[in-house]
């Protein structure tokens, strides 16, 4: 009776230590949001759980249309440093696992090298004989989820009479026993609660992939409306997680205290390829405005000038005709008084008309978004009061005050108006973000992306924030921003800047605040911007 007891108390310990055992890993698949890491989890707790020597995972794909296996995971006690690669099988009935997969049905095997010559399956002994290992007892279970959908197929190989003891071709049948069916029925249940967790990891995937072609396909609008700036977005990208990479490695200094996980670098790197989506709310003619005045501006003032000459070429010779009529008795003679009043009429138009040429390539370089000199500056306040008789023959100014508050830019090409409407992307920006309900962990995707045009010292826009109102991921974003601003050689209207003069702006811009002069220290020493390709001067010196 006392031994009754003993094993009743046994038994029951037992199987609460295995509930407790099946709630831990319940919780940890539920945890895991890496698929390799949930594959591993899978089939070590299940080979725990079964004292099993070695197991594998395979997964079914049909991507190409064509279902097959995976061979994604295998593990193997006795043979710890043998390397598994990725492969796929044909599901037939032919292998273990395809048969599994197929009909959903388990393989309970004493000994694979023994199979009745009835079953269409066979083990393959390939495995066997690349790493001198011997299969003995073989479990093959289906990984289904709830909908009876096949997710994979779970392996466990050689359940062991003493777990720490090693399989070997020689001992295989004294230290290996067959799976009972209890054991089947529990790690059948683990494989189906396992394939909800892989069902689960793969919507996440699939979500993720929709994400990322969701943000490519946004890049591509931003940059379809802006030709100029194309890859922009990809590079400023590129540079943002790269230098928060170089920050997690940083052990001393202001820096050592940050740290990004790898889900708020995917954060930061999706607000840095979407920074500049509002620019889709931008009119297109400000957006890829290249000089201060649009081209059919410049049509419609070619077109004045040209009205403007003819007028003066018509004035003249109404002039002399007119002359001519009060003075009928003129002769062609050397040194006529008449002659040389008709060639003062011709010298006066031509005069003019010089005047009009003259001051159309001052409007000409005016036009140019360079700083405006003193002198271009003065001659386009004459240009100003200039007028030309339209075809109504009513005074004009042959340039309108509009047309001349665009000429009077002192740098660039754009009005104070153009600038704010360029400047409203990034509140353009935070409104479309803000609408998406983006998951844990990418949350923060619109205040970063906010406020990638803020200052340290208040003077940035949109809302004039100061460095600690600053989120330091957008700090980074505008270094980055900036950076390739300088640097692309994409732009018709300028230049792009060399590695160093761009450093020596943006170490400008660190000594009044404007910028994290900590992050761009770390940027110009670990020279993350030769992830762009780019090299330094000193570098190439030294090279």
């Amino acid at each position: 009776m006392v031994l009754d007891n003993q094993a009743l108390q046994r038994e029951a310990a037992n199987q609460t230590e295995l509930i407790e055992q099946l709630l831990d890993i319940g919780a940890a698949l539920s945890s895991s949001y890496d698929l390799g890491e949930l594959l591993n989890l899978i089939l070590s707790k299940s080979r725990e759980i079964t004292s099993s020597d070695a197991g594998s995972v395979y997964l079914v794909d049909s991507r190409d249309g064509t279902p097959k296996l995976l061979f994604k995971v295998a593990q193997n006690a006795s043979r710890p440093n043998v390397s598994f690669r990725e492969f796929a099988i044909p599901m037939t009935r032919q292998s273990l696992a395809g048969y599994v997969a197929l009909t959903g049905e388990s393989l309970n095997l004493p000994d694979a090298y023994d199979l009745p010559p009835t079953v269409p399956y066979q083990l393959d002994r390939s495995f066997d004989r690349d790493i001198s290992y011997h299969t003995r007892s073989v479990l093959v279970l289906p990984m289904q989820n709830r909908q009876g959908d096949m997710m994979g197929v779970l392996q466990l190989i050689n359940r062991k009479t003493q777990p720490d003891v090693p399989v070997n071709a020689q001992n295989v049948r004294e230290v290996t026993q067959p799976y009972s069916d209890w054991e089947e029925r529990i790690v059948r249940s683990l494989a189906s609660q396992a394939a909800i967790s892989i069902e689960r990891n793969q919507l996440q995937d699939s979500i993720e992939n929709l994400f990322e072609g969701f943000v490519k396909a946004s890049v591509q609008v931003i940059e379809a409306r802006d030709p100029c700036t194309s890859g922009h977005s990809e590079r400023v990208a590129t540079l943002t997680v790269r230098l928060s990479e170089e920050v997690n490695t940083v052990s001393a200094g202001p820096l050592r205290q940050i740290h990004f996980s790898e889900r708020q670098i995917q954060e930061t790197r999706y607000a840095a390829l979407l920074h500049d989506f509002g620019k889709v709310g931008v009119p297109e003619a400000i957006l890829v405005k290249q000089k201060k005045l649009y081209p059919g501006q410049m049509d419609v003032i070619h077109y004045r000038f040209a009205l403007a000459k003819r007028t003066i070429e018509m004035e003249c010779a109404e002039e002399k005709f007119r002359y001519l009529l009060a003075h009928p008795n003129h002769e062609s003679e050397t040194g006529c008084p008449l002659c040389q009043h008709l060639e003062q009429f011709d010298t006066q138009r031509n005069q003019a008309i010089e005047k009009l040429n003259h001051y159309w390539q001052i409007l000409v370089e005016a036009n140019e978004p360079r700083i405006l000199a003193e002198t271009p500056l003065a001659e386009l306040r004459e240009l100003s009061r200039y007028t030309y008789q339209d075809v109504d023959g009513e005074a004009k100014p042959l340039i309108s005050p509009t047309e001349m508050t665009q000429l009077m830019v002192h740098k660039g090409n754009l009005t104070d108006e153009e600038r704010l409407a360029i400047q409203s992307h990034v509140t353009h920006t935070y409104a479309f973000l803000k609408r998406i309900p983006w998951t844990k962990g990418l949350e923060e995707i619109p205040h970063i992306a906010y406020g990638h045009h803020e200052m340290l010292d208040g003077t940035g826009y949109p809302r004039g924030l100061k460095q600690q109102e600053i989120p330091i991921q957008a700090q980074i974003i505008t270094i980055a921003d900036i950076y390739d601003a300088l640097t692309a050689g994409d732009r018709p209207y300028k230049r792009g800047l060399s590695v160093e003069s761009a450093l020596q702006i943006l170490r400008q811009e660190a000594a009044l605040n404007k910028i994290n002069a900590d992050f761009l220290e770390l940027f110009e020493q670990r020279q993350v911007f030769s992830v762009l390709g780019h090299n330094s001067e000193a570098e190439l010196e030294s090279a």
